[in-house]
């Protein structure tokens, strides 16, 4: 090959290099240019069979008795260094300590970060990533684990199959304020824009948690964002958190993904991923569908007092049926020793008065 031929291939060898960019420094949204819809074009596993999040249809799932209730260690001793958040311009994140972890999986998993996803409608507009029979939450909260038992750390682990466990948690809104959520909500001014950090107080994490954490749907899939490895454990909560309307609304209005020196400002909102399809895969669930129905403690109350009502009535109805029925026995007795004496002094009118002799 001559000189000139060399050299149009190597001109031809550098363009292509300088003109096809390392998925790392591809600059993806939501919507846009290199929105969900163009996602795997730049990150092949976004493409996947195995991609998260789905939509739980709880009829379509099985039960495993083998899975036990998820046990975090060391959430609640946070100690006196504070957490770090941040915004990286797809969210609000928490990095937390490698103290903290998670058990009641086939491994131990060590906790790297936590974050939300949310929406722009306000309450009852959707946010959540997952939902549960079509129904999405007003928000989402994800706290991450890597496999530490089998990986170093987790740029090894999230690349590999069973390396990441993800707690899914739904978030609704209601009158009352969540002061665990305060936590988080009441620093995230001081990140308004991409880019942007800040040390919070460290708080008690498992506060953020549903109470019942035996309850879940768990099943294999993907990072919800690019570039989608699909090598997530998922425990989705069937409880479900409640924070204030208040709250939310701060929430949606209060960050940017756009950075400070951008000239145009850009809120943080609707950063979410559509449900993806569920292919081949099977959602567990930890408890049967008869025990799938929680009881808050007004309901149990009521169905205790309705039972103690019933009964209460179904004595009474005993007894007046009881008082009802010896009320007509008497009464059919006296009839019947009324008809008798009556018979008697008729039969002594026919024979006439009796003779002594």
């Amino acid at each position: 090959m001559d000189s000139l031929g060399l050299f149009i291939l190597l001109m031809l060898g550098c363009f292509q290099w300088t003109a096809a960019p390392a998925a790392e420094e591809i600059t993806w949204t939501y919507t846009g240019l290199v929105g969900q819809s163009e996602w795997s074009e730049y990150f092949p596993d976004c493409g996947g069979t195995s991609q998260s999040p789905i939509d739980v249809v709880t009829t379509q799932t099985k039960y495993d008795p083998s899975l036990i209730p998820v046990i975090p260690l060391g959430y609640s001793q946070h100690g006196n260094k504070p957490f770090t958040l941040y915004n990286n311009g797809h969210t609000a994140v928490i990095e937390l300590p490698e103290w903290m972890g998670l058990e009641g999986l086939p491994w131990l998993f060590t906790a790297v970060q936590m974050h939300l996803h949310w929406g722009s409608g306000g309450p009852s507009h959707g946010g959540s990533e997952h939902t549960i029979n079509g129904l999405s939450a007003d928000a989402e909260l994800h706290v991450v684990h890597y496999n530490s038992e089998l990986y170093p750390n987790m740029s090894a682990a999230m690349t590999q199959r069973d390396g990441l466990a993800v707690l899914g948690i739904l978030i609704v809104t209601g009158e009352e304020t969540n002061p665990a959520f305060n936590n988080i909500i009441n620093y995230l001014s001081r990140i308004k824009h991409a880019d942007q950090k800040v040390s919070i107080p460290a708080f008690d994490v498992q506060t953020l948690l549903p109470k019942d954490l035996g309850r879940y749907y768990r099943y294999n899939g993907s990072l919800t964002t690019p570039p989608c490895y699909q090598s997530v454990i998922w425990t989705l909560f069937h409880e479900r958190v409640q924070i204030s309307k208040a709250q939310l609304l701060k929430l949606e209005t209060i960050l940017y993904s756009s950075k400070v020196s951008d000239p145009d400002k850009m809120l943080l909102q609707d950063n979410y991923r559509t449900t993806q399809p569920l292919n081949h895969r099977v959602v567990f669930t930890s408890f049967s569908a008869e025990s799938g129905k929680e009881l808050s403690s007004g309901e149990v109350t009521a169905i205790v007092i309705g039972v103690m009502c019933g009964c209460v009535g179904l004595a009474v109805i005993v007894r007046f049926i009881v008082k009802t029925i010896r009320f007509f026995t008497l009464l059919h007795h006296e009839t019947v020793v009324d008809e008798g004496a009556g018979e008697s002094k008729r039969e002594k009118t026919r024979r006439g008065p009796e003779l002594d002799l």
